[in-house]
């Protein structure tokens, strides 16, 4: 298939875009690089060999859409484009509304002009909300705590709305958990502009010399050693997802979600002593308060992926852990090295 990767300049589009070549498939990327590097074009043809088709455009601009679909036979859509900072959305709340729905809604549109039925959506696990239980399965209640998580909601109930209107259309919807590692080439990997608001690639930053100590906020959580758990899988594992979602969505009409995670919870400072250990660097913390909206623990149950699409995330803490590092210690201030 030609898949139209939105985003696909990004941390888990470049991914994607690995996978989807290495499994037969041609892909287009459409990027504004407001959250990326040109760098990852030039990084992902070392990868595989080939030269990705891109088109520098904003993806709520039907226009720029349009053209991309009148100069190529298009498949299916994955799309990744879109704002994505939990703390920054709740200060411009309005930007966020605006730059993530706009840009569906228009993919939807000339999707349909061009009678094209295969989406895959990138949500998140930020759709439940306050876990009442754990793990998290699909059929649970959802509820948003920021208007990021708001965005991806609201995003899920016009796809499903449409693909209910539309009896050829197939929307896959992937609910992420925590994206961490990089490609084993140490070649594309997570490069954050500013400040990383995630924990991985904040231990990276401080164990290569970048920031001073990571701050970990609350150690009094209801969890084993009172800091915060989470769900963490390897990039290449949530990337080769998206290929079982690609290919599931091309046999399946309606609307189906699934979780992407691996069903562990690591909590923040067996993050930090795993990170330390596996690449023998130092990475001194601080316990600081509790940020606001933190919740104890969130890890998915992953069953109905594997159930459905044959897909299980197979790579491991270390694993993570390792690769992360080999792209932060290859590449220390991420794409801008080679300037």
């Amino acid at each position: 298939m030609k898949v139209l990767l939105t985003g696909g300049a990004g941390y888990i589009g470049s991914h994607t875009a690995v996978e989807l070549l290495k499994a037969g498939h041609d892909v287009i990327i459409a990027d504004n690089f407001s959250n990326s590097k040109k760098e990852v074009l030039n990084r992902l043809k070392e990868i595989t060999s080939v030269s990705i088709p891109l088109y520098e455009v904003d993806v709520a601009n039907k226009e720029e859409v349009e053209k991309i679909f009148s100069e190529n036979k298009i498949d299916a859509v994955i799309h990744f484009a879109g704002l994505k900072a939990v703390g920054e959305s709740t200060s411009i709340p309005l930007k966020y509304y605006r730059n993530n729905i706009d840009t569906t809604l228009t993919l939807l549109e000339v999707m349909q002009e061009h009678h094209v039925n295969n989406f895959v959506f990138s949500s998140s696990a930020t759709v439940y909300g306050v876990p009442e239980k754990l793990p998290l399965v699909e059929g649970m209640p959802t509820g948003c705590t920021n208007p990021y998580g708001w965005t991806k909601l609201m995003n899920e109930q016009i796809l499903t709305d449409v693909a209910a209107a539309n009896p050829d259309l197939s929307v896959v919807l992937l609910r992420y958990f925590n994206p961490i590692g990089a490609h084993e080439s140490g070649r594309i990997g997570e490069d954050p502009s500013g400040i990383p608001n995630n924990l991985m690639p904040y231990i990276s930053q401080v164990a290569i010399g970048r920031r001073d100590k990571v701050h970990v906020y609350g150690n009094d959580y209801n969890t084993k050693d009172g800091t915060g758990v989470r769900d963490y899988i390897h990039v290449v594992d949530l990337a080769k997802g998206h290929v079982a979602a690609l290919e599931y969505a091309d046999s399946h009409k309606g609307t189906e979600i699934f979780n992407l995670g691996t069903g562990n919870g690591y909590s923040v400072l067996e993050m930090i002593e795993t990170f330390s250990r596996v690449n023998q660097v130092a990475v001194p913390y601080e316990i600081v308060a509790r940020r606001p909206g933190d919740i104890d623990a969130c890890y998915a149950n992953a069953d109905k992926a594997y159930e459905k699409m044959h897909w299980r995330a197979e790579k491991n803490l270390e694993e993570m852990c390792r690769d992360t590092w080999k792209w932060q210690s290859n590449n220390p201030l991420g794409y801008e090295l080679e300037k």
